[in-house]
């Protein structure tokens, strides 16, 4: 039988705390056959996304690892940062990686969020393919109202943790809940702009993700929300499929960014997002001055990246990988806030 592999990405509540950061991750690494692949702290966001891979067992007993280790180090209650979030490990998803479905991933993610809430009394949901119901596919659902709106969460019957305690104990107070979920490959990647205003941002991110905005009467920022005949709001669709996208303002950088999940490269990828941000902000009288990854980037995507820029400027494609990387970085802005070093990027 050939070998499955699955990564696990799990994104941490702390992004500024070096030491804190190094003893949660590299926990992982106790686990024999589990290859710890990358660590990528932000300051800003005060998260840090962490990805490892291996066969299921040991990655769900290195995850479960980083977990405890986690809650054992971050005091929610102390947290604040730019991404949303509502535990010391916010997310937990697992990836299938090879000869191993989505849905045989996310009996692992359940597996894993038993263990969680039995051993460790951490709350969370399943979402994403491991949901248990509709409404919780969506990532923005679970964590809805945040940290900060946990008391009120766990005593609401429609968001009864699909595991862990339901109730907002002095244990939950500090580790906050958990999202486990089974899921594709999905790229983490940030659009810089010559701006320092979050709505401004928004206003691109609203217009290029699927979601889109919610339709407004008269004014589109403070207008009344227009409701369907369920009391749902009804929404504008943006440009691209297969995106999830926020704006915020990094202080690090000095900057507003547009945060997006592309959740599937093969209908949207790296280069489309980045190409039709860059017309949404100049409509809005911005300007795109470069972009950012966060975590690992398959090197297809980049390769992809480099053949659309090559084409657009009618070169020929057949030169060197090494090339091809290069013209992706420079073609994206990769390199605009810092040094990017292609080998540690993607896989």
């Amino acid at each position: 039988m050939q070998k499955q592999l699955i990564e696990c990405v799990p994104n941490i509540s702390e992004g500024r705390d070096a030491d804190k950061i190094q003893d949660i991750a590299h926990i992982v690494e106790t686990v024999p056959g589990v290859k710890l692949l990358d660590i990528d702290p932000g300051a800003a966001t005060n998260r840090t996304v962490i990805t490892f891979v291996g066969e299921p067992e040991p990655v769900i007993e290195a995850a479960f690892l980083l977990i405890k280790k986690a809650s054992e180090l971050i005091d929610m209650r102390q947290h604040s940062g730019e991404h949303p979030r509502f535990g010391a490990t916010d997310v937990c998803p697992l990836v299938p990686i090879a000869n191993i479905s989505l849905e045989e991933t996310a009996a692992y993610a359940h597996r894993l969020g038993e263990r969680v809430g039995k051993e460790l009394g951490i709350p969370g949901y399943f979402y994403e393919a491991a949901a248990k119901e509709e409404k919780r596919k969506n990532l923005s659902n679970c964590r809805e109202g945040e940290y900060e709106g946990l008391a009120t969460k766990l005593a609401d019957p429609e968001w009864t943790p699909d595991f862990g305690p339901a109730e907002f104990n002095e244990n939950v107070a500090k580790t906050g809940v958990t999202a486990i979920a089974s899921r594709d490959f999905l790229i983490a990647y940030n659009v810089n702009l010559n701006s320092t205003s979050t709505r401004r941002a928004n206003a691109v991110a609203f217009d290029i993700r699927e979601r889109g905005r919610v339709k407004r009467e008269g004014n589109p920022i403070i207008g009344k929300k227009v409701l369907d005949e369920n009391g749902e709001p009804v929404l504008i669709p943006g440009k691209l499929k297969a995106v999830k996208g926020i704006g915020w303002y990094i202080e690090e950088y000095g900057i507003a960014q547009i945060s997006y999940n592309l959740t599937n490269v093969s209908i949207t990828p790296m280069h489309i997002a980045f190409d039709e941000t860059c017309k949404a902000a100049d409509r809005r009288g911005l300007r795109v001055t470069g972009s950012e990854l966060v975590g690992l980037v398959p090197l297809k995507a980049m390769l992809d990246a480099a053949d659309y820029y090559l084409t657009k400027q009618s070169r020929s494609l057949g030169i060197s990988e090494s090339e091809k990387i290069k013209i992706a970085v420079k073609s994206l802005g990769l390199d605009d806030l810092k040094p990017f070093d292609p080998k540690a990027r993607y896989h």
